[in-house]
């Protein structure tokens, strides 16, 4: 196989990824999709800020990864806080807690960051933001404590989007119609 020159690699065409992953069956491993569904709803999203629901894709979403310029995963993080804390991490400590603290789909998760490295497609800066979960139990209803946290989560991601020089304003673009949410998983039947 023989290496492309970095002059010959396709540009990044997606500033930034924010990318909502979970199941939306499991209880709080359902908050990726409910954060990005918000986004939606109550932000003008600028060119270049892409918002996706991708479910439990892993691999699937590798095209997504590669485009990316940045990257912002929302989802259920484990840890020893109490339920709803607000989780941040960056760097090398994303790969770490993907591979060990995410939720039930954290093996995709891991598959997905390590291939587009391996691709040498990997974005400039990789962005973990969560809420610690109390239940996966198989329910659409999401635990008291995380959804209590999600405003302060919603928040959380429009600063990391806007700390990468992009202004989300308040308020739909269009008052009175909907935007549809880029929901993989529907798009793939899952």
């Amino acid at each position: 196989m023989t290496e492309l020159d970095p002059q010959d690699r396709p540009e990044k065409t997606i500033g930034v990824l924010v990318l909502g992953l979970g199941n939306v069956l499991l209880a709080d491993d359902g908050l990726g999709a409910a954060v990005i569904g918000r986004l939606e709803r109550d932000y003008q999203i600028p060119p270049g800020v892409h918002l996706v629901d991708g479910g439990t894709l892993g691999l699937s979403l590798l095209g997504l990864i590669a485009e990316a310029q940045h990257a912002i995963i929302v989802d259920a993080v484990r840890a020893d806080n109490r339920p709803g804390t607000l989780i941040r991490l960056v760097g090398e400590d994303v790969a770490d807690a993907v591979r060990d603290r995410l939720s039930p789909h954290q093996v995709g998760v891991a598959d997905l960051l390590d291939t587009a490295r391996l691709i040498d497609r990997y974005p400039s800066t990789v962005t973990l933001l969560g809420l610690v979960p109390e239940s996966f139990d198989l329910t659409l209803s999401r635990s008291n404590a995380v959804e209590s946290g999600l405003d302060e989560l919603v928040n959380a991601v429009v600063r990391e989007v806007q700390s990468l020089g992009y202004t989300l304003a308040t308020g739909p673009e269009d008052a009175g119609q909907c935007r549809p949410v880029h929901n993989l998983a529907r798009y793939f039947g899952m």
